[in-house]
């Protein structure tokens, strides 16, 4: 999926478009990433962590994975990353597109481009987006500890 018409999320109709990622949205998307998981931790420095996160994102995310980007206005309101075993190890929305339908697209896309299986990390701890995931069909299939120490939960969706 090169482009999308606008989407219709939340109460309103938004200009969104999901396209595929390109070099020149590094640093956007690295900004973004920054941006939402602040939002959702804000007792963790982030900031601390952009070296090693943009390192991860070079060699580990970009080459590996197809990253699915969600552009509004001409910026970039959203992404979420997806391997060709189906493992999501990115979903990152803009935290004023929270609740408005944005990482529910993103999370369709993921499931149209491995739609026999989606898989993903969860920190045990993030109460909304186990909800969230919830939501949109996936189950708990085992629990683990990261190599931060922090408990995470696996969860698959399957159609």
């Amino acid at each position: 999926m090169d482009s999308a018409p606008t989407l219709r999320l939340g109460p309103r109709a938004l200009d969104v478009s999901l396209r595929p990622y390109d070099a020149k949205d590094e640093d956007a998307a690295i900004a973004l990433w920054l941006r939402s998981w602040q939002a959702a931790y804000p007792q963790i420095d982030f900031a601390r962590r952009l070296d090693w996160w943009r390192e991860r994102w070079r060699s580990e995310l970009v080459p590996h994975a197809a990253v699915i980007v969600a552009e509004q206005d001409g910026a970039i309101s959203g992404f979420v990353t997806i391997d060709a075993a189906g493992y999501l190890d990115q979903l990152v929305v803009a935290p004023e597109q929270w609740g408005t339908g944005l990482a529910e697209e993103l999370v369709d896309e993921a499931k149209r481009r491995s739609p026999r299986e989606v898989t993903l990390k969860v920190n045990a701890d993030n109460f909304r987006a186990i909800k969230f995931y919830r939501r949109n069909g996936f189950a708990v299939t085992s629990e683990e500890v990261n190599s931060s120490g922090r408990p995470v939960l696996n969860m698959r969706w399957r159609p």
